[in-house]
């Protein structure tokens, strides 16, 4: 690690921990952890893995950490809030991400400056698909804050498309970081098969349950999170559910000018803003269905946390039919 640090700079190592959650990431890990290899201290929270994630995260210097996986924001909240970090500053990563030298630097220096009076810094996401970078959309500029003081940070409590509740003020970082998945269609729709359980609990949970005891604001003039989760909850779960798939399609596709992004845009759009929530919209149909009324734990079985099963066990009460 010490021999790529001297990329960024020839100070003294910059006082930061490396975060990344993994289940089967044997095809990415390698490539993620090579990216961050100038950082001093990173750490892998693996959840049963049945792969060489765990051998190859060893073998590159990270310290290796074994959790049984209960969810998003539960993993990411016990790893700040258990794991030994020795510095303040952290940066967390998903496994399929990258780190380009020009980010690798602008953190390095933002960190040394103990974050100029900021407790936290938004990254923006550069998403490749097929070996292209897919620009528009709507995919670009997606902005997530990835780089805190992990005693200001805590995670929204929801089954998915979490977010961090920062207690501070959050700047942005110039360069960009890479999300690049290097395994093959078939296990992206078989982990957005399992995320599409989730993303059913997480309506009904909102449409007719209580909600979430952890949330970021919804304010359609605050950040690029909070106006997407305004858009959601004020819009988006209000559409006909049959309807929502062909709206995300052409909104995203035509547009924000998806169409732009060649064949790459087209298959991922027909996958993602279509198919995806397609199937989004049948399960919570179905789960509508097999509920009648009343509370239920029915979506207790659910097990689309990742690919390592198990429940979020919230309470859910569907309306009456």
């Amino acid at each position: 690690m010490s021999k790529s640090s001297q990329v960024i700079t020839s100070e003294e190592t910059v006082a930061l921990g490396v975060l990344i959650l993994t289940r089967n990431e044997e095809k990415n890990i390698g490539d993620c952890l090579r990216s961050v290899a100038w950082a001093p201290e990173i750490f892998v929270v693996d959840s049963e893995s049945t792969d060489r994630t765990t051998e190859i995260a060893t073998s590159l210097g990270a310290k290796v950490f074994a959790h049984p996986f209960e969810g998003y924001a539960a993993q990411r909240n016990w790893a700040l809030e258990n794991l030994p970090f020795s510095s303040e500053w952290v940066l967390m990563l998903d496994a399929d991400e990258r780190m380009p030298p020009g980010l690798a630097a602008e953190i390095a220096k933002v960190v040394r400056s103990d974050g100029k009076g900021n407790t936290g810094f938004y990254l923006v996401r550069r998403f490749l698909f097929l070996g292209r970078w897919l620009r528009h959309g709507g995919l670009y500029p997606t902005w997530l804050l990835r780089l805190f003081k992990r005693r200001h940070v805590r995670f929204e409590d929801r089954p998915v498309n979490e977010h961090a509740i920062l207690n501070g003020t959050a700047g942005q970082l110039q360069y960009p970081f890479d999300h690049c998945d290097n395994r093959p269609l078939s296990d992206w729709t078989a982990k957005h098969n399992r995320y599409s359980d989730l993303e059913a609990e997480e309506y009904l949970q909102e449409m007719f349950g209580r909600g979430f005891r952890t949330a970021i604001g919804a304010r359609l003039w605050g950040t690029q999170a909070e106006r997407k989760r305004w858009i959601k909850l004020r819009l988006w779960n209000q559409c006909p559910l049959l309807l929502r798939p062909f709206l995300f399609f052409f909104r995203n596709y035509f547009l924000k000018g998806g169409f732009l992004d060649c064949k790459a845009g087209f298959i991922y759009h027909v996958l993602w803003s279509f198919w995806y929530q397609f199937l989004i919209s049948a399960k919570i149909i179905e789960r509508q269905g097999v509920v009648k009324s009343g509370w239920s734990r029915e979506p207790a079985r659910l097990q689309a946390l990742d690919e390592s099963g198990g429940s979020t066990g919230k309470e859910v009460r569907t309306a009456a039919q």
